[in-house]
C-alpha cells in the first residue's frame, strides 16, 4: 500500500511514518510539505490513501482536496488542528472520507486508515446482482456505476455502498445507526454528521431539485429510505 502524507511539520511526517513502519511494514509512505506538491504527487504517484493536513504553507488545505476531488477518488484523511464542527462538515462535503484532529493517537489514525480502505474496497454481491433501473435512473451493482439520463453519475466508494444499502432496502426506514454502522463501520454510529453530509451529495448528485428530494426521503429523528418513483 502506498501513502501520501501532505503535511509541511517534518516532526508530524516523521510521527506518521513511523507509524506505518512499526505497524504496518508493508505501507510506503510519500511526504509533500505543501499542497501543489501533493496534488502533484496524488496525480503521478496514484496513491491508495492520503492524509491531508489543512494549514498548509502555499495553498489551504480544502483547496488541495478540492483539486484532487476533480480527478481522483483516492480515499482522504483530513487531518489538523481545527476543531470546529464548520471545518469538519465543510471537510466531508468537499469529499474528504474522515477528519482526525491534532493531537492524535497513532493507534487511531491507523484504525482510521484501516476503515477507511475497508469501505473503499468494493464489497461481495449478496442475493441479486440485477441492476436497478427506472425511466431515468440505472444503478449497476455488479459494476458499481450509475446513470442519470443517460450519463453516467461519478460516485466515490462510500457514497455508492451507501445507496447501494439503501437501494437494496427499497421501502423500509433504515436508522442512523444502522447506515453508519453498516457503511462505515461500528466505531462510526454516533457520527451523524457524516451520513448527513453524504445522503447530500447522494442528493445533489441523483435528485432533480435536491431540495425536494424523491428518491432518497428523511424520517424526521429516525433514518432514510429509498423510494422507487412513479
Amino acid at each position: 500500500m502506498k501513502v501520501l502524507v501532505i503535511e509541511d511539520n517534518p516532526e508530524i511526517q516523521e510521527a506518521v511514518s513511523l507509524t506505518f513502519e512499526l505497524n504496518w511494514p508493508d505501507a510506503k509512505v510519500l511526504a509533500a510539505l505543501e499542497g501543489s506538491a501533493g496534488i502533484t504527487k496524488a496525480e503521478t504517484e496514484s496513491p491508495d490513501m492520503i492524509i491531508l493536513d489543512l494549514g498548509l504553507p502555499d495553498m489551504e488545505g480544502f483547496k488541495v482536496l478540492k483539486e484532487i476531488r476533480g480527478f481522483s477518488d483516492i480515499p482522504v484523511i483530513i487531518l489538523t488542528v481545527r476543531k470546529d464542527e464548520i471545518d469538519k462538515v465543510r471537510g466531508l462535503e468537499l469529499g474528504a472520507d474522515d477528519y482526525i484532529v491534532k493531537p492524535f493517537n497513532h493507534m487511531e489514525l491507523l484504525a482510521r486508515v484501516r476503515a477507511v480502505l475497508r469501505r473503499s474496497h468494493i464489497p461481495e454481491l449478496k442475493g441479486t446482482d440485477m441492476p436497478f433501473v427506472t425511466q431515468s435512473l440505472t444503478i449497476d451493482f455488479a459494476a458499481r456505476t450509475v446513470v442519470k439520463l443517460g450519463k453516467q453519475v461519478r460516485l466515490t466508494p462510500t457514497e455508492f455502498n451507501l445507496l447501494q444499502y439503501l437501494v437494496r432496502n427499497e421501502g423500509k426506514v433504515l436508522s442512523h445507526h444502522a447506515l453508519l454502522a453498516k457503511v462505515w463501520g461500528e466505531e462510526y454510529t454516533d457520527a451523524t454528521e457524516y451520513l448527513k453530509v453524504y445522503i447530500q451529495r447522494l442528493r445533489d448528485k441523483l435528485e432533480d431539485d435536491p431540495a425536494n428530494p424523491r428518491l432518497i426521503l428523511s424520517e424526521r429523528g429516525v433514518g432514510y429510505k429509498f423510494t422507487k418513483p412513479d
